[in-house]
């Protein structure tokens, strides 16, 4: 695209990032781009959900991720019987000191990993709306601050599989993004039956950038310069999805910052210092579909060739 082209004069090197994407890739095999996607929700200061079937590796994905960015790991199994103070933690009272004492839940972790949270109950499901928007839990009237970097992985099972209790619109919205990883393609297959365990991969994993880098990365991406062309662009896709009937409502103006966040992280993923439209239209369907809703097949959540129409309805300026 002549964009990319006119953009590759303000390329830089992001190695550590590459670093990163390379060593995820060696375990999760022909996911690049779903692997780009979730790094790009990291950069992104997002949160990130994973709905696929059992089995293709969701789980895998962010134990890899966190290995190789060093953070704090928490792995939360989610069930039927878990409670919100399973997650946020609780008071206890110590007779010694005739007091409570509140001892944290592995929420107060960098790195989260909330498996299956179509399995827990509305209620445990709501104990995460607070941390992943304010990015703190209140506790008997006290609000507690949660680290810095602060990332949530949830993994969740398609809704048609029993025991799951599906995710209200609120609860979706407070991801940044929802990708699906899907079978691999038969090479990456062949290669996982005849290679090492991925459990054995994952323990010599070692991290490939700092919690400073980290940091850093973030702060560098929300510096990406945007043009006001390409405010235009996304205000036009904002604007079709309000407008046009087969959407039972259009993206909200948070969904219009998600899309501009993880386009400037998309941007500098590549290398770029300025946002192209085709940062755009790489991010827009994680970033959309679980947000948008089909008048007809039930209110289900749009699919890639919806996105597909989108694009071409709307003309890059």
């Amino acid at each position: 695209m002549s964009s990319i082209l006119a953009a590759s004069q303000n390329k830089t090197s992001r190695p550590p990032i590459d670093r990163l994407v390379a060593q995820s890739s060696q375990v999760i095999l022909g996911k690049e781009q779903q692997i780009r996607l979730a790094v790009t929700c990291l950069l992104a200061k997002g949160h990130l959900l994973i709905e696929d079937i059992p089995g293709v590796g969701k789980t895998t994905l962010a134990h890899v991720l966190a290995k190789s960015l060093g953070l704090d790991f928490q792995r939360i199994q989610f069930t039927s019987d878990l409670l919100p103070a399973d997650i946020l933690g609780v008071s206890v009272y110590e007779r010694d000191s005739a007091s409570f004492k509140f001892h944290p839940g592995p929420i107060f972790s960098q790195f989260i990993l909330t498996d299956e949270i179509n399995r827990a109950t509305p209620k445990t499901q709501s104990a995460l709306l607070e941390a992943m928007e304010e990015r703190q839990v209140t506790i008997e009237g006290e609000s507690l601050h949660l680290p810095d970097p602060f990332f949530v992985i949830a993994t969740q099972n398609p809704a048609n599989q029993l025991g799951t209790f599906p995710l209200p619109e609120s609860q979706l919205d407070r991801f940044l993004m929802k990708i699906e990883l899907g079978y691999p393609n038969p090479q990456a297959e062949r290669a996982i039956l005849k290679g090492q365990d991925r459990h054995d991969m994952i323990d010599a994993l070692t991290p490939c950038l700092t919690i400073d880098e980290l940091l850093e990365a973030q702060t560098q991406v929300r510096e990406i310069h945007v043009a006001d062309a390409l405010l235009d662009y996304l205000q036009a896709i904002l604007a079709f999805t309000r407008n046009t009937p087969e959407f039972r409502e259009g993206l909200s103006p948070r969904a219009g910052l998600a899309m501009l966040h993880s386009a400037q992280a998309w941007a500098y993923m590549h290398g770029r210092n300025k946002v192209v439209p085709e940062d755009i239209q790489a991010v827009l369907g994680s970033v959309a579909c679980h947000r948008l809703h089909s008048v007809t097949n039930d209110g289900s959540n749009m699919n890639a060739q919806t996105i597909t129409t989108l694009l071409k309805s709307v003309p890059i300026p």
